[in-house]
């Protein structure tokens, strides 16, 4: 809300009777002609005059200034800042007189250290004294974001044609200097947060059930998407596992992806291998299913060390009750499965993931990977049922539901 007033001089009261001649000339020197009781002639004398009551009322105007109210008069360019003064119940000519106290409070400071400048504030005070006395027509602005304040009305409920009141909408600014509106949060540095930070929640150790805590961070991958990277670590029995989810939904199409293994450097790929993802040798007659080892988020001679480890210690492929035959192809398998690693034998290494969200690294992005192929295709009905999605209905699902007794 914003109130301004003009203090202006008051109407002029005029009165006129006709003539029945010119006036005669009043004598010089003098305001009005002699008045005589034989003057037929003698006709009401009309002058300006000036109320000074109307000036002094507009200075005893009533004013409730709050603390956020900012107070203004633009033929001085004077104005008080918002909370540079309490609020107060005063008058015009109260606000005035504020004003020059607060001006008047350091002077004799300012003439010892910095004459000019006190020189200047006295030539100041001195016109706001000359407000008080009304030497000219002024306007008072009082702008307040809150609303709170107000200025008298004299002639309530009529109209003041001098009291000018506007409402307006708080800005933002506004809202926030009275304390209405916080902060507003910044969503992007928050989300960026979250990613550089690794939350923790309570658990249990899967191996001995002791309570344990498991780590969880948000991890974007380049040229792909986010995973959810977990890890636990139990202080009762040291057992270790980690895990990596999906940031995303299951895609559209499936994806099957062919790396030819030519060189060492390709062990140090990126790759992303989610709990769906089945893993394929040909030239080892070797398939990992679904499920198998989880989800890891590797390099590729992690996942193949991984696959190994899996293998030739399998308690079924040990010990007294193993088949002769079938360990010496286990070493077989594991002493390829290292050439493979080493770069001495070249191999296919293939992805199939029916969900979509697993992925190899390409070093030669964003160009194509001569050496690696990436297929999109529709999955099957029983890659669906493996999935779950044959039964999830995400469309119109409200429709067709029995009521429940």
């Amino acid at each position: 809300m914003a109130a301004s007033g003009a203090v202006e001089s008051g109407p002029v009261g005029t009165t006129s009777a006709p003539s029945r001649a010119p006036a005669p000339v009043p004598v010089p020197g003098g305001l009005f002609r002699p008045i005589s009781a034989e003057d037929e002639e003698q006709q009401p004398t009309e002058i300006e005059s000036l109320c000074m009551n109307c000036y002094r009322n507009d200075l005893n105007r009533e004013v409730v200034k709050t603390d956020s109210a900012t107070t203004k008069i633009p033929e001085l360019d004077f104005e008080i800042p918002a909370f540079s003064q309490k609020g107060a119940l005063t008058t015009v000519e109260g606000l005035i007189s504020r004003a020059i106290s607060g001006l008047e409070q350091d002077q004799p400071t300012r003439r010892a250290s910095e004459e000019i400048i006190a020189e200047r504030i006295d030539e100041f005070i001195v016109k706001l004294k000359e407000l008080k006395q009304v030497a000219s027509p002024f306007t008072l602005i009082i702008d307040d974001p809150s609303g709170n304040s107000f200025v008298e009305n004299p002639f309530a409920p009529q109209k003041d044609d001098a009291l000018v009141i506007t409402y307006y909408n708080r800005t933002a600014k506004q809202d926030e200097m009275l304390g209405l509106l916080a902060e507003a949060p910044d969503e992007k540095p928050q989300e960026d947060d979250l990613r550089n930070e690794v939350l923790q929640f309570n658990t249990n150790c899967p191996e001995c059930n002791a309570p344990a805590q498991t780590n969880m961070k948000l991890v974007p991958i380049p040229h792909f998407k986010e995973v959810i990277i977990m890890a636990t670590n139990c202080d009762n029995c040291g057992h270790r596992t980690n895990e990596v989810k999906s940031g995303s939904a299951v895609e559209p199409l499936g994806t099957r992806i062919t790396l030819h293994v030519t060189d060492p450097s390709d062990m140090t790929r990126d790759l992303l291998k989610s709990e769906t993802c089945s893993v394929e040798i040909p030239e080892l007659e070797f398939e990992l299913g679904m499920a198998v080892l989880g989800g890891k988020f590797t390099t590729l001679e992690g996942l193949l060390k991984d696959i190994r480890e899996l293998v030739t210690k399998n308690p079924f492929t040990l010990g007294d009750s193993s088949n002769p035959g079938q360990a010496e192809k286990l070493q077989e398998f594991s002493q390829k499965l290292d050439q493979i690693i080493e770069g001495s034998m070249k191999a296919h290494f293939i992805m199939d993931d029916p969900a979509g969200n697993s992925y190899l690294q390409n070093v030669f992005a964003p160009e194509e990977d001569p050496e690696m192929k990436v297929e999109r295709y529709k999955r099957t009905f029983d890659q669906n049922e493996e999935l779950g999605l044959n039964d999830m209905k995400t469309e119109g699902y409200e429709t067709g539901l029995a009521p429940q007794q």
